[in-house]
């Protein structure tokens, strides 16, 4: 009697202990649409496919209508590493696509890594790694809670939006090479490519693509949202208007396929051939997949968010969501996978689309600014390039050819700020050690702050009047400052324990990866400053 009484106490133990066990989902997939403004959303939503990404995302998943990037400059690879890192580039480091170096004296691309080698070709387009990044990631973070027993993958056309959201501790980063039109890895994350990735670039995807060609998805008459297509204002990769015939570029440009809407089906597909190969979602752990679709960026700087190019972009954007999502459906699960949407950055609309309707804006090409002011300089101080970088809004001096003047740089400065102060486009201009004694709203010195990192910051900060933009050329668009155009994001959840929903109370980008750690009650990345958004988690 009493070995029966044992036994059945032992049993209702092991019984209790398995229904007590954490709830978690099998797959987290944080998905990047680079470049994607907020307003997206609805600008194009009575035109997205009743089964598509988005209106699903929208309908049945919850919506952070009021997301907003807490820092400046709003540039991709600061976007991607604070969505998934829950701080800003003050603490993560990664203070720009690239930033001028104090400690080694040179610029530095915010990836690159020489200690490291190219995976899957021979180009040296693999040479990256996340060793810049200072802190951990969401991702990281679930490679901890498990023992490192989850699998982590990270997907982008760009080496940074695969890497970076990724985090230090993944299994594998992919991007694409734009030389070879194959993905790629660096040693950093293995010796050699899977066979399910060689099977892949065999196919030889983007040539296919390219013997299409790109044609608008609907009439062009239906495009009422957009511009009139052919517009001086907008880049010409391809040509001067659709249909784009890409036949010229079989087997010669592999870069022009990011400036596509093909780019993102090649992502989404390769995305969906890394659940199917590496199993992820399948397994007794969660595992994390980040995705970022990268063309949007590309067509966005080209043609401006009011072409038909961009138009037709989300239009077919929303179609590969879907059919992802349904994917996930059929291998994970319907109800077994969590899924968070949203931007790096936004982007302000072509200035010349604004003048042409009445609205500021206007370009400052700060390169060829650059230029007149180190001759400007040379002729007042008798020394060659004085001003090595002017990334990101910063102007930075070369502080030994500082040194070699035999004059202060506070004098140096001064005589620069005065300068820019002339110049139109701009609405500041400050020493940047002087940031929180200049007069500016709250909101703005925050960003600022937020996203200043010494040893990668400069010396001089200007900022830019509203509507207008850095200019790299005389068509297209850009984004990176402060205001809504290139602050203001998307940001939707669905899936395993998120409620159905809208909120317009305002969340910031960094408080995503706390919201995952919530939700899946780890611990939050290494530098993180963000807070759960409450309301989305049931």
């Amino acid at each position: 009697m009493k070995k029966i009484i044992i036994f059945i106490l032992a049993l209702t133990f092991i019984t209790t202990s398995n229904a007590q066990k954490l709830a978690r989902p099998k797959l987290v997939v944080g998905i990047v649409v680079d470049q994607m403004r907020w307003d997206y959303l609805y600008r194009y939503y009575d035109r997205y496919d009743a089964n598509g990404g988005f209106k699903r995302l929208l309908n049945q998943g919850f919506s952070c209508e009021n997301t907003l990037i807490p820092y400046t400059p709003t540039i991709t690879a600061c976007g991607h590493s604070s969505i998934f890192t829950g701080t800003v580039p003050a603490i993560h480091g990664i203070a720009g696509n690239a930033w001028w170096d104090r400690d080694v004296k040179r610029t530095v691309y915010c990836t690159e890594d020489k200690t490291v080698n190219t995976v899957g070709s021979n180009t040296d387009l693999g040479q990256m790694s996340p060793k810049n990044l200072l802190v951990t990631t969401i991702c990281d973070e679930l490679k901890l809670a498990t023992n490192f027993k989850s699998k982590v993958i990270g997907i982008a056309l760009k080496d940074r939006g695969g890497i970076l959201p990724a985090g230090h501790a993944a299994n594998a980063a992919y991007w694409y090479d734009s030389k070879v039109g194959k993905w790629i890895t660096s040693t950093y994350y293995m010796k050699e490519l899977p066979a399910w990735v060689n099977d892949f670039n065999n196919q030889n995807w983007v040539d296919k693509y390219y013997k299409t060609g790109w044609s608008l998805l609907y009439p062009a008459s239906t495009y009422i949202q957009s511009t009139a297509d052919e517009k001086s204002y907008e880049g010409t990769p391809f040509g001067d208007k659709f249909p784009y015939d890409l036949s010229k570029y079989i087997g010669k440009d592999y870069y022009k396929v990011a400036t596509t809407p093909m780019g993102n089906t090649l992502t989404a597909d390769f995305a969906k051939k890394a659940i199917e190969n590496e199993k992820l979602g399948q397994g007794n752990v969660t595992d994390f997949l980040t995705v970022s679709f990268s063309s949007t960026d590309y067509i966005g700087h080209s043609f401006g968010p009011n072409s038909m190019e961009a138009e037709d972009c989300y239009l077919r954007l929303d179609k590969d969501l879907g059919s992802f999502l349904k994917f996930l459906d059929s291998k994970v699960g319907k109800g077994q996978y969590t899924v968070f949407l949203s931007a790096d950055h936004g982007g302000m609309q072509v200035p010349e689309f604004m003048k042409e309707n009445r609205l500021p804006g206007e370009r400052v090409f700060i390169s060829t600014l650059t230029k007149e002011l180190n001759k400007e300089l040379k002729e007042k101080y008798n020394s060659d390039s004085l001003i090595v970088s002017d990334d990101n809004y910063q102007f930075t001096f070369n502080p030994d050819k500082v040194n070699e003047t035999g004059i202060s740089k506070t004098e140096i400065q001064a005589w620069l700020i005065k300068r820019l102060e002339k110049e139109t486009g701009i609405s500041r201009v400050f020493a940047i050690d002087q940031l929180n004694q200049v007069p500016l709203p709250a909101l703005v010195r925050d960003m600022l702050n937020n996203g200043f990192y010494p040893q990668r910051g400069g010396d001089v900060q200007i900022i830019l009047k509203p509507g207008y933009i850095e200019g790299y050329s005389k068509t297209g668009t850009t984004h990176g400052l402060w205001n809504p155009y290139d602050a203001h994001i998307p940001l939707l959840w669905y899936g395993w324990g998120i409620k159905h929903g809208k909120s317009n109370q305002q969340v910031k980008m960094t408080d995503i990866a706390p919201t995952v750690a919530a939700l899946l009650h780890i611990q939050v990345p290494s530098g993180s400053i963000g807070k759960p958004i409450e309301q989305v988690i049931k």
